[in-house]
């Protein structure tokens, strides 16, 4: 593990002009995506298969050649015509059964901390909000952003509304937390993991580089960002 030159400012009591704005995805809960678990009990329970996952495939060589994974991000094309009450059941599922029990110890910690402090908390993830927001509920936090799916007459369209929260888009939503509960931003804290954080961890006077992956160890060494584990 390492730390960067200057620590974190110490959490000091109802700081309400403060946010902590934490990553989902191999940050507060390490290891692959949760979606990517999410799809395969999909899978598992019959709802999901072959064709699913090869038109996803088709949908990201068309998209982001060479082969990429991000056009995902803003389409979820395995979820074309699937039932929004019965995911949304079987995603709370989900989350309790396997994602709660991976979330870090060291990331509870962290958040509790926050928590004591009064501080603005907040969940800001790529993964569909169905996944992040029975997670936020499960964890205590009331702010949650996940990606917004979109529906018609009850059915998803495999479209996801803009903009989503990630790398860009993940900045200008804690950009609107900031204006909407008047936070001071270069007081603020942000954890992420991946170059998707990058925009939300720049805006941010504290923010901390967890269980890094695509390169955002070296990122973080470049901006002085201390990193760290929660595994």
């Amino acid at each position: 593990m390492t730390t960067a030159s200057s620590s974190p400012a110490p959490l000091t009591e109802s700081q309400h002009w403060v946010g902590a704005f934490f990553d989902m995805d191999n940050t507060l809960v390490p290891g692959p995506s949760i979606e990517i678990g999410f799809f395969r009990y999909l899978w598992k329970n019959g709802l999901v298969g072959w064709p699913e996952l090869w038109n996803s495939f088709r949908y990201a060589l068309k998209h982001m050649p060479p082969i990429s994974l991000s056009p995902l991000r803003g389409n979820k094309v395995y979820l074309l015509g699937q039932d929004v009450s019965y995911i949304e059941q079987l995603a709370k599922e989900y989350v309790e059964l396997f994602a709660l029990p991976r979330v870090a110890s060291l990331a509870l910690d962290r958040l509790a901390h926050h928590k004591d402090a009064g501080h603005v908390v907040a969940i800001v993830s790529g993964s569909p909000d169905c996944l992040a927001r029975p997670l936020a509920e499960k964890l205590g936090v009331p702010l949650v952003f996940g990606a917004k799916l979109e529906a018609q007459s009850g059915l998803y369209t495999g479209r996801v509304f803009a903009p989503l929260p990630y790398g860009e888009g993940k900045g200008r939503y804690i950009e609107r937390l900031a204006a909407q509960y008047h936070l001071d931003l270069s007081r603020s804290y942000a954890y992420g993991d991946s170059p998707g954080d990058f925009e939300a961890l720049k805006l941010v006077g504290y923010p901390s580089v967890v269980n890094p992956i695509r390169g955002m160890a070296r990122i973080a060494k470049q901006q002085g960002w201390p990193v760290t584990q929660w595994a």
